[in-house]
């Protein structure tokens, strides 16, 4: 039995090129005019945490140190020098409650992961939220190397590698997806930013969340079957087990692949001549595992190019947050638009309540409805905002149809 399956994507070769999809870390987009121009007086950052509010975080600046070879200042150094110039994502005594972190655990700390986590919340120069309203936030963000660093410059990376963090001033102000409470506290070496919440680094990669989510099975398959024959370093799984990409993954849960392929399993099958009841059954067991990416009676539809158009439809080449999305409907490229240029992308909208972001939805361009992100940004096992070395991921409950 062979199926023929209107196509979801054009059948011209689709070439997803590395550097289309990776965005430095280290790339830093236009930031905020520092207004006003540091003078180099006053108060240093180090000195704003003597505040009775940063006891917690003082404690924690004085303890953390670097590894011995890295070459990096300590903290308590480098937030004390007046020639320097940084802004700080500095989180209160009230933050640290909120994140449910105590001063026994911060005592019980390690000073190396102490220096981790902070050098996180810390960016160079003044990057203001408030004060400053002259330099508007590109889509979805700005993109800040922080004192994070991934890799230190080396012959084969010689600027390194930094961890970026972003900050945003649409919608409100946040970092990453983190409300800043307080903005633009002015100190003689930079500012300081008050996020609701501690601003924790992540610690894996956007693959360690697919390959070992459990409704996520279909789309990992639908990841490997798109790999087939793809050159080393340049297939999708590398991208996104790579420290230096920046993406944003719309990611469909298992329900809604099974969804998809079995409607249009059914309607192959009756255009073929099958009955429906037996079209659809039988659709329905092709479609019951995520061997259907794998299965030759599927191989002339689903082929690797095919796939791959539908997973890099379903990505974007930058980290969008939630809270980055806009409030009225509108639409954004996604990676298939580096081989498809002129493809209208796909269309994001957010709905804010009083304490963030209450809805969302992706829209595909062939979709009869949007899509809605699952919306829960609990940082672990959470379906939206969750962010990763290399990108955020958001689940949702549709997959996205490019035409």
């Amino acid at each position: 039995m062979k199926l023929t399956i209107n196509k979801w994507v054009k059948s011209s070769a689709l070439f997803i090129g590395a550097v289309s999809l990776l965005a430095s870390c280290n790339k830093e987009l236009p930031d905020a005019v520092p207004n006003p121009v540091p003078s180099h007086e006053g108060s240093t950052i180090m000195e704003l945490l003597n505040d009775a509010s940063f006891s917690l975080l003082k404690t924690a600046v004085t303890k953390a140190a670097p590894a011995s070879n890295s070459g990096l200042v300590p903290l308590s150094t480098l937030l004390a020098d007046k020639t320097g110039e940084f802004t700080f994502f500095a989180p209160t005594n009230t933050a640290f409650a909120a994140s449910g972190i105590t001063s026994t655990q911060i005592n019980g700390m390690s000073p190396g992961m102490l220096d981790t986590l902070l050098r996180y919340q810390i960016v160079g120069g003044q990057k203001f939220l408030y004060t400053s309203t002259s330099t508007a936030t590109p889509f979805p963000n700005f993109q800040f190397p922080s004192q994070f660093v991934l890799a230190p410059p080396s012959a084969s990376l010689p600027p390194g590698l930094r961890m970026p963090i972003f900050p945003s001033k649409v919608n409100g102000m946040w970092v990453n997806n983190i409300p800043v409470v307080q903005p633009d506290q002015i100190a003689a070496n930079g500012v300081i930013q008050k996020p609701a919440v501690v601003v924790a680094p992540p610690s894996q990669y956007l693959w360690n969340r697919i390959d070992t989510a459990a409704d996520l099975t279909y789309l990992r398959a639908a990841i490997k079957k798109a790999d087939v024959g793809a050159a080393a370093g340049s297939a999708l799984e590398d991208i996104l087990k790579n420290a230096a990409a920046n993406l944003t993954v719309f990611a469909p849960t298992d329900a809604a692949f099974k969804q998809v392929l079995t409607a249009q399993i059914t309607v192959a099958l009756m255009a073929q001549g099958m009955d429906q009841a037996t079209a659809l059954a039988t659709a329905t067991a092709l479609a019951s595992t995520p061997a259907v990416f794998t299965n030759p009676l599927l191989a002339t539809v689903l082929t690797s190019e095919n796939v791959k158009g539908i997973v890099v439809y379903h990505m974007l080449g930058n980290r969008a947050f939630t809270v980055n999305l806009p409030t009225t409907a509108t639409n954004k490229p996604t990676l298939l638009n580096t081989a498809i240029a002129a493809h209208p992308g796909i269309t994001l909208q957010a709905t804010f309540g009083a304490t963030g972001v209450t809805a969302a939805t992706v829209k595909g361009a062939a979709n009869a409805t949007a899509a809605t992100v699952l919306i829960n940004p609990t940082p672990t096992g959470g379906t939206s905002d969750q962010n990763y070395i290399n990108g955020v991921l958001h689940k949702i409950n549709q997959v996205l149809l490019p035409q």
